[in-house]
């Protein structure tokens, strides 16, 4: 999206499945490469940020805001403006927010995992918030988002079982090659299946 004509994309990720950072320039390249109309020289290219709501810590430091831009490492000259990342950690939230900080406001809206936590914001009395709120009441309250949340929740369990079966039977495989080695070197069957766990037949048909 255009944000006062820089090209900003918000990503809002739940859990940390590794390589955040890359990932994040990958977003940030793959949007500025994009900018630039045909036949246009490089400085019309956008001021492009990637802008990363995260629901885990991903730096070492107490600060929740981190910000982000190419810059020399000795004398920290600014290569340029045109790149930027920043990054909203929440576990970093302070507890306590004031009506008059809005950033933190929306960011604890982000953050409320509970309807509690949504009726504590909403309490505040801030208008924009509230409107928010009840928003997302509407959404939420819907049948079709349920079919979706359920959809989704669904295909998060399928795709875990999947990983399930497959560590399983990677796991299975080992057993069996370790088997194949025992058997070649001449082991007697009663010790393999104790190495092993496999049945006699298993070991047997190898």
């Amino acid at each position: 999206m255009t944000v006062n004509g820089q090209q900003v994309d918000l990503e809002v990720q739940v859990s940390n499945e590794g390589d955040y950072p890359e990932r994040v320039m990958y977003y940030w390249a793959r949007e500025f490469s994009s900018a630039l109309p045909a036949g246009e020289g490089y400085s019309r290219l956008p001021r492009t940020l990637v802008v990363s709501i995260i629901d885990f810590m991903l730096f070492d430091c107490e600060e929740y805001h981190s910000f982000f831009q190419p810059l020399e490492v000795t004398r920290h000259t600014l290569l340029s403006d045109k790149k930027g990342f920043h990054f909203f950690e929440l576990p970093k939230l302070p507890d306590d927010v004031s009506q008059e900080n809005m950033l933190l406001l929306w960011l604890s809206l982000f953050k409320a995992d509970t309807e509690e936590e949504l009726e504590k914001i909403k309490g505040m009395e801030v208008p924009v918030m509230s409107q928010a709120i009840n928003a997302y009441y509407t959404i939420t309250a819907s049948s079709e988002f349920r079919e979706k949340e359920r959809l989704r929740a669904k295909a998060r369990h399928d795709e875990a079982q999947a990983l399930y079966n497959a560590r399983r039977e990677a796991k299975r495989e080992e057993k069996f090659e370790i088997a194949r080695n025992l058997k070649k070197m001449g082991m007697p069957f009663e010790q393999i299946i104790k190495a092993t766990d496999l049945t006699l037949n298993e070991i047997e048909k190898l």
